[in-house]
């Protein structure tokens, strides 16, 4: 007999977390979960998921928009954000009880309530005041927004918000140049709303290339999107039935709503990681080596509470090499080289390898080859969108390191791509490989 409840006890039931308690449990393990909100994680409830379905709509106005160069009349077209909200709410309830069901029939334990560390193997469920044991705990509590400590903060909405409006405001600022910041901003001006866009520095989505940067830049703007750079919110004030921004040079700006897209940090704060002495670097992000391994040798972390690379692919990925190194004695680091990414501005971003900068500190004899074209589709349409597609090699055999593009379908574009890079292939065999044609994805075999 265990002395211990559970011999394995997940924080979090996210994609990392449910996958990591579902293989174990699969392994007839006594697995128990605690999960303060909704099952299904930041992805499934408040990120990736019903904000794509946001963006599907978003593209289908302008789709509308757009058809009459292909012969379309629509009359009276218009857009209602109650529809659009409650039925992303209803996929989004049905994924989550797909996800406690897999809890359930793998017969692990889901607890709906937070879970606190009191002891190095120790918990305390909050709600019902039970104290648990386990002889492992891996925490994948995922990350959260962060705000800046500004007057009137309180009056500003953050992603976790913005799925559940009551209505759609006609105008709305989004606060932010990364990935979160830039794909909402997309997503209120293609639904109608009179966007704007702000960002302390002077180009969008840094840690990109800065081509992909530029590109983004300028299809922010072609869809309508005030993008004011240099710009850092200084307060905000309920004025009427609005709201009015000042930044740090004296300029405010009056809208309806305010988004922050600032940031994400650790979702740590009042975990008890200090009673279990589990160590956390300043930002809260828990400290783990290569195995996801904490300085407590039976406590673990996966996903964005590690602050390592942020996607839910990821973490599904680290909570598989968790259960291959504690449960099958078959130790797993999972590689993160060459993880590819999409950014869902319209139109998107893919990105797999490193940026031309990145390849040049890293590199020798480094070539890029780019390609810059409006596509087909637009020609009719009247679209002002171009497409943005850049290879960068390095060596005398031309190994591909990095491959971006900027332009309709990128993302699903890059997860094949993204084999190819991963695999090490060269630039000549993209060049050996027929063309497709017509596709956006023929230029990549045509640089």
């Amino acid at each position: 007999m265990s002395k211990y409840d559970y011999d394995l006890f997940v924080i979090g039931a996210g994609s990392g977390g449910v996958r990591a308690a579902r293989l174990a449990a699969a392994l007839g393990k006594k697995v128990g979960v605690a999960e303060e909100h909704r099952a299904g994680g930041t992805c499934v409830i408040r990120g990736c998921v019903p904000k794509k379905y946001l963006v599907y709509g978003a593209e289908f106005g302008k789709a509308i928009k757009e058809s009459a160069g292909y012969g379309w009349t629509i009359k009276s077209a218009s857009f209602n954000w109650a529809t659009l909200r409650d039925e992303i709410q209803t996929e989004v309830s049905r994924l989550s009880n797909i996800y406690e069901n897999v809890l359930d029939k793998n017969g692990a334990e889901l607890f709906k309530e937070r879970a606190e560390f009191t002891g190095p193997h120790t918990l305390r469920l909050t709600s019902s005041g039970r104290e648990i044991t386990a002889k492992h705990i891996l925490i994948a509590t995922g990350g959260q927004p962060w705000s800046p400590d500004i007057p009137g903060i309180n009056h500003a909405i953050t992603s976790n918000e913005a799925f559940t409006m009551d209505d759609l405001p006609q105008r709305i600022m989004v606060i932010g140049g990364g990935y979160i910041a830039c794909e909402f901003a997309g997503i209120f001006a293609g639904l109608g709303a009179k966007t704007t866009q702000v960002y302390r520095g002077d180009s969008l989505l840094r840690g990109f290339d800065e081509d992909v940067r530029s590109a983004v830049d300028k299809g922010q703007a072609i869809n309508g999107i005030d993008v004011k750079f240099g710009q850092s919110p200084s307060s905000i004030k309920k004025i009427g039935g609005g709201l009015k921004v000042s930044f740090a040079d004296g300029t405010q700006i009056a809208t309806d709503m305010i988004m922050m897209a600032t940031g994400r940090v650790p979702n740590t704060f009042g975990l008890g990681l200090e009673k279990a002495g589990v160590k956390m670097a300043g930002n809260g992000a828990i400290i783990v080596d290569e195995f996801s391994k904490t300085n407590k040798a039976h406590i673990y972390a996966v996903g964005d509470v590690t602050d390592r690379v942020n996607l839910t692919p990821v973490a599904i990925r680290e909570g598989m090499a968790f259960i291959e190194t504690v449960f099958k004695d078959n130790k797993q680091a999972y590689d993160r080289t060459d993880i590819a990414s999409a950014v869902f501005t319209q139109p998107p971003v893919g990105s797999v390898g490193v940026s031309e900068e990145e390849a040049r500190a890293k590199h020798r004899d480094v070539q890029v080859f780019t390609t810059d074209f409006r596509p087909m589709k637009n020609i009719l349409s009247g679209s002002e969108h171009r497409c943005f597609m850049k290879m960068i090699t390095a060596g005398k055999k031309q190994r591909v390191v990095g491959l971006h593009i900027v332009g309709d379908y990128a993302g699903e574009i890059i997860q094949a791509a993204a084999i190819a890079v991963k695999a090490g292939l060269t630039k000549a065999d993209f060049d050996a490989t027929c063309a497709v044609h017509p596709t956006l994805a023929e230029e990549l075999v045509t640089l």
